[in-house]
């Protein structure tokens, strides 16, 4: 196989088992991922990868959806061995880096959902990068106690977490 087919598999490959993706520049989004929220949920989290193919590293400086009342980029992170929540205003995205959106990390906060997420469905959400502009995705559903886009198995109850003020 030459360098071409080898290339063009590989990226068939990605793209096979990336649920969606979508970029703008040199900012490319993949994997975007949600869990299944209850009836009762008021707020909910989206997770997903953000590549940088660029020479200059670009900044996530908001996040944007209809699908709450509010909706901002977050941080979990450990202290005294109690998990918080903290409101970010930005993640950056190194020059030919990435950066993870993932349970216990960066996320995106839905907060006053006005509807439960549904596992299967999808929803648009739109990053706003400080270089590279808005960038949409669709989110995808997964299990409630899904741990990665593939919907593998796993939990992190937000219920549990405190938010940083």
């Amino acid at each position: 196989m030459n360098k071409l087919n080898t290339f063009l598999a590989a990226m068939i490959a990605v793209y096979a088992f990336s649920p969606i993706s979508a970029n703008a520049g040199d900012i490319m989004v993949m994997e975007p991922w949600a869990r299944a929220s209850s009836k009762m949920a008021k707020s909910a989290a989206a997770f997903l990868v953000i590549h940088n193919n660029g020479k200059q590293a670009d900044t996530l400086i908001a996040a944007e959806s209809d699908m709450s009342k509010r909706t901002e980029v977050h941080e979990s992170y450990m202290e005294k061995d109690i998990m918080m929540m903290r409101h970010v205003d930005t993640v950056v995205i190194p020059a030919g880096g990435m950066a993870t959106l993932k349970p216990g990390g960066y996320h995106v906060m839905f907060m006053g959902l006005k509807k439960p997420l549904d596992m299967g469905t999808t929803f648009p959400l739109t990053l706003v990068f400080e270089k590279a502009g808005k960038v949409t995705v669709n989110v995808k559903v997964q299990k409630a106690g899904a741990m990665g886009a593939m919907g593998s198995k796993g939990s992190m109850d937000h219920s549990k977490m405190k938010h940083a003020h």
